[in-house]
């Protein structure tokens, strides 16, 4: 991850590269898929976590509460909004 300062804003951009976004994409989906298999609405339950940060919204369940804590979640937050808006 790279910051970047944008002149006398206060702004700072994340920078990511294609490497750390294909990791965070990987890791979720193993997240989502752990969430699904134990019976849970995953995106209802990743959202609370990216939410609260609270690791306990997703499952033991294939290791998945461990994997989603390697994601920095203001990372992952950017890179769903970039998604979402076609950038």
């Amino acid at each position: 991850m790279t910051e970047e300062s944008s002149g006398s804003s206060n702004t700072i951009e994340f920078v990511l590269d294609q490497a750390k976004e294909d990791e965070m994409k990987r890791i979720l989906l193993l997240v989502y898929d752990a969430l699904k298999e134990g019976g849970y609405n995953p995106i209802s339950q990743i959202v609370g976590y990216l939410l609260s940060g609270d690791p306990t919204y997703i499952t033991t369940h294939n290791n998945a509460r461990s994997l989603v804590r390697r994601i920095d979640r203001d990372e992952l937050l950017k890179a769903v909004v970039r998604s979402y808006l076609g950038e």
